[in-house]
């Protein structure tokens, strides 16, 4: 099955950095399992990640997300049992 992620954030708030870098995060994570991960440019203080079109982080409702919360929400949808190594381990 092919996945895809989308990262949406706000040009004006100059989030491109901080959606590249997570982006990075997650290609390096799941490269085998994602077919496609892109970056939409949007405004109004929004930055959303989707796997599938599904919102799986929201900034306006969760804040902005460590990269370990969202690798396993995208792990969960993407490839579940997947070991995460260190970022899997919780405090």
């Amino acid at each position: 099955m092919s996945h895809r992620v989308q990262i949406e954030y706000c040009t004006q708030c100059r989030w491109l950095p901080r959606a590249a870098w997570l982006a990075q995060e997650l290609l390096t994570t799941f490269e085998p399992e994602l077919t496609e991960l892109s970056l939409k440019p949007g405004t109004g203080g929004v930055f959303v990640v989707r796997v599938n079109d599904e919102v799986v982080w929201d900034r306006r409702e969760q804040g902005f997300p460590e990269p370990t919360a969202v690798k396993r929400l995208v792990r969960d949808r993407v490839a579940p049992g997947k070991p995460l190594g260190h970022s899997d381990r919780t405090a």
